[in-house]
């Protein structure tokens, strides 16, 4: 404890909270195996009307590890999983360590090109997918790769209503140059692979980051980081086997492949899950399910509160609420806790650093900082060190804006295959996130944006965040994305692009004047374009990337 006996974020801790924990596990598939064995007939998944106990996943996943197993699959081969948010994902993950593999998601909304680069990259030999990503996408790109065996399913599994409300346009398809998963699984029913075990630095899966900043890099999110991040994820959010958890984070994210496969499997707790996000949808199952918890992108809790069967009462089940992967404008919290009376703690974390590095802690409440607006991200988590640098690598005191860098038993190992970048961005287990921001006098967190996101106006530094955090404020506003354009005179200029909310109405000069009368001179935006949908990545992440591509077509 010695090493934290100086540090002022202790005194936000909840009271009895310590700085550290011990890991319980060092292997993700033994937390999964101690639940099976505690709770055989708790559900594990629960999804529409359809129910897997931890008992029954278990047999499945067995099933799989033995049907990968017969195709000659060996110990650190990879397994791709590309589906949305089904059982199958949860089959795939656990049934892919029990036959001693790696796991690789990958994004469903990947197209040729990007799953080609995935696959590729990652080296997979056996790919999950959904029927219908196979034919319109995988199956253009598969001879191209390593892929030897394409197992593939349907989300209409595991449940019997085929719900109009989540398939519409859903349908089996016969692809007989696949293996059909169901049929495999019923095949190997019974079997019991041999035992396999993990060290805490043997790889459980590869995340590829968003390439919101280049080409997508293959996290190796090991053993041990994912077995201690989801015992960090029940102890932060104060949970047990009481609770269920809602799945609106998708599951090849690592929010989801924590806060929600990692988190549910360590609690033997239900995990709710209902295909992919639509924010009526989410709400129905959230009144017919009565999940406790959930972690999402901000996004999600904006079209929740839009959504047009969003009564109070809708939300009365879910006590517990995190949100991360995106900034969270302050106001946003305030509008969504007047809708449901529930509160949105903040989190924060990298693929980098296996999901959470930091948060607010239950049953507090983030701080807004007076001079910039920003509400916080919370306070290191447990055995987590955290550090302000300057240019020059220097740890900065308490109030000066530097990057991020984290050291703590969540940060990945490194980059698949890529000696040079992880080196850049870990060196000696140190993450570099990119991220700019600052601590406080109390020792609590802010984010103030990514480095490669600073506008230049006329020599004066404009942080896109904080133009949003005002835009926010507009009654109209739904959401909005800075980015710098091109400007004659000063270099750059600040852009803003707005989705309003249904049946709101602003202009753009109005919204100008907005920010006109609550920011310095020189931060306002000159320019604003609506839209009716931001870009963002597939977890909520604004791309700025792709508005500033925009603007120089």
């Amino acid at each position: 404890m010695s090493d934290y006996d100086d540090k002022p974020w202790l005194a936000r801790y909840p009271e009895g909270q310590p700085a550290e924990i011990t890991p319980e596990f060092t292997d993700a598939l033994a937390l999964f195996r101690a639940s099976a064995e505690r709770s055989p007939g708790n559900d594990a998944i629960r999804y529409f009307d359809g129910r897997i106990t931890y008992a029954e996943l278990d047999a499945l996943t067995d099933a799989f590890a033995a049907g990968l197993l017969d195709t000659g699959f060996e110990r650190g081969d990879r397994v791709a999983l590309y589906l949305q948010n089904v059982p199958q994902f949860l089959i795939g993950l656990i049934g892919t360590w029990k036959a001693g593999g790696i796991a690789v998601s990958v994004n469903p909304m990947n197209r040729e090109r990007e799953l080609e680069l995935l696959l590729n990259d990652s080296g997979a030999r056996v790919l999950v997918c959904l029927q219908s990503l196979y034919r319109d996408v995988a199956s253009k790109v598969l001879a191209g790769t390593g892929v030897r065996t394409v197992l593939t399913t349907s989300e209409l599994e595991y449940q019997t209503r085929d719900d109009p409300r989540a398939f519409a346009g859903s349908e089996r398809i016969e692809l007989p140059d696949t293996t059909d998963l169901a049929g495999m699984l019923a095949r190997f029913a019974g079997r019991t692979p041999p035992p396999v075990s993990y060290t805490a630095d043997d790889v459980a899966f590869l995340t590829y980051t968003s390439g919101t900043t280049g080409p997508p890099k293959g996290a190796m999110n090991t053993h041990g980081n994912v077995a201690f991040n989801s015992q960090t994820c029940r102890e932060w959010f104060g949970l047990g086997p009481q609770d269920a958890v809602l799945g609106v984070a998708p599951l090849f994210h690592i929010t989801g492949l924590i806060g929600h496969i990692g988190l549910s499997l360590l609690l033997g707790a239900p995990l709710v899950l209902f295909h992919r996000f639509e924010p009526s949808l989410a709400i129905d199952v959230i009144r017919e399910q009565r999940p406790t918890f959930t972690v999402g992108s901000i996004t999600v809790f904006i079209a929740l509160m839009n959504a047009p069967n969003a009564e109070r009462e809708a939300l009365e089940s879910l006590t517990k609420i995190w949100s991360g992967g995106a900034p969270i404008p302050p106001s946003t919290v305030k509008a969504f806790s007047a809708a449901f009376g529930r509160y949105i703690h903040n989190i924060y974390g990298l693929t980098e650093t296996t999901s959470p590095s930091h948060g607010v802690p239950y049953q507090a409440d983030a701080p807004v900082d007076d001079a910039s607006g920003a509400l916080s991200v919370g306070v290191p988590v447990f055995n987590t060190m955290v550090r302000i640098v300057g240019e020059d690598g220097s740890e900065l005191p308490p109030g000066e804006i530097g990057e991020i860098v984290t050291t703590g038993p969540q940060v990945v190992a490194g980059y698949w295959n890529k000696p040079e970048e992880t080196a850049k961005a870990i060196p000696g287990g140190a993450l570099h996130t990119g991220d700019v921001g600052y601590m406080d006098e109390a020792g609590w967190f802010y984010i103030v944006d990514r480095k490669k996101d600073q506008i230049n106006a006329g020599g004066y530094k404009v942080w896109p965040r904080e133009v949003e955090d005002v835009l926010y404020e507009h009654e109209a506003v739904r959401e909005a994305a800075v980015v710098g354009v091109p400007d004659v005179y000063r270099g750059e200029t600040v852009k803003a692009f707005v989705s309003l909310r249904p049946g709101k109405t602003a202009t753009a000069e109005e919204l100008i004047a907005f920010c006109k009368d609550r920011m310095a001179a020189y931060k306002y935006p000159r320019q604003v374009e609506f839209l009716d949908e931001i870009p963002k990545t597939a977890t909520g992440k604004l791309l700025r990337r792709e508005l500033r591509a925009r603007e120089q077509a």
